[in-house]
C-alpha cells in the first residue's frame, strides 16, 4: 500500500469570550497528483472534539456528535453548498498537491544497519547472520552479502521493505553459513540517499556492551561468595567460643 501524504491547507481558531474553542482543519489526503487519489477532507471542531467532516469520498456532511448529526443534516440539504464543497478536491487540493508531492519524494534519509547473529533454523548450516536496516526512505532498497570479497548468492533470505507508519522502512536479510577461519563477511546496503554502497563487516567478537554484563555478573557472583565465606567463618568462630553449662 502506498504511503498516504496529506497537507493541511487551513487552520482557523476562534475564541470566544467564556473561553470555549471552534476551529476547522482542512485536509488534502493524496497518494499521486492525479485526481481521483486525492481526497479532501473539511473538519469541524468544537474544543477539541469533531464534530462534523465533510469528506470528498462520501460526497457530503457527516455528523460524530449528537449537534453535529443535526447540523450535517442541515447542511446537506443545501445542494448548492455541498456541490461546492465537493468541488474544493480539484479547486483547492489539486493546485498544492503537486509541490507537495515532489518535495516528498525528493527527500531521502540515510538507513541505520545493525549487523548480528542469530540461531538458525533447522537448515545445513550452524550459523546465520541477520542484516537489519532501519528508518531509510524512499522505500526503494537493496541489501545483499559478500564473502571474502565475493558476491553471496545463495542460503540468502531477505524481506521485502516494511513500512514503518511514520514514513520510514525497514527491511532485514538473512545469510545462513558455516563459518571457517579469517573470513571476512560483509552486508552491503545500496540506497538512493547514499553516494556510495554502505558497507558494514560481520565481527565475530563478542560486544563491549555483552562483555562489561558478563564482568559485572562475575563481579556480582565473586562478591556474594566472600560474603558468604566470610559469614561461615563468622559462625564457627561464635559457635566455638560458647561455653555449654550443664544443668541437673
Amino acid at each position: 500500500m502506498a504511503s498516504i501524504l496529506s497537507i493541511c491547507l487551513l487552520f482557523i481558531t476562534v475564541c470566544t469570550a467564556d473561553g470555549f474553542y471552534n476551529f476547522v482543519v482542512n485536509r488534502c489526503l493524496f497518494n499521486s497528483t492525479e485526481l481521483n487519489d486525492i481526497e479532501f477532507i473539511r473538519s469541524y471542531y468544537y474544543n477539541k472534539l469533531e464534530m462534523v467532516r465533510f469528506d470528498s469520498s462520501e460526497g457530503e456532511y457527516v455528523g460524530y456528535t449528537e449537534f453535529g448529526v443535526k447540523q450535517a443534516a442541515y447542511w446537506n440539504k443545501d445542494k448548492a453548498d455541498v456541490g461546492a464543497m465537493r468541488a474544493q478536491k480539484e479547486t483547492v487540493c489539486l493546485n498544492h498537491v503537486g509541490n507537495a508531492y515532489q518535495a516528498a519524494l525528493t527527500k531521502s534519509v540515510e538507513p541505520t544497519v545493525r549487523l548480528h547473529s542469530t540461531t538458525p533454523p533447522a537448515g545445513h548450516h550452524p550459523a546465520m547472520l541477520v542484516c537489519s536496516v532501519y528508518d531509510f526512505y524512499p522505500k526503494e532498497i537493496r541489501v545483499s552479502w559478500t564473502r571474502d570479497g565475493h558476491k553471496v548468492t545463495s542460503d540468502v533470505t531477505s524481506t521485502n521493505e516494511m513500512e514503518d507508519g511514520d514514513w520510514f522502512y525497514q527491511a532485514h536479510s538473512h545469510l545462513e553459513y558455516t563459518p571457517r577461519s579469517g573470513e571476512k563477511i560483509s552486508c552491503v546496503v545500496e540506497h538512493a540517499s547514499l553516494k556510495q554502497p554502505l558497507v558494514v563487516d560481520w565481527d565475530p567478537s563478542m560486544p563491549e556492551s555483552e562483555k562489561n554484563q558478563i564482568a559485572i555478573g562475575a563481579s556480582g557472583l565473586i562478591l556474594g561468595l566472600i560474603l558468604s565465606l566470610a559469614g561461615f567463618i563468622y559462625y564457627k568462630r561464635k559457635a566455638r567460643g560458647r561455653i555449654l553449662v550443664p544443668t541437673n
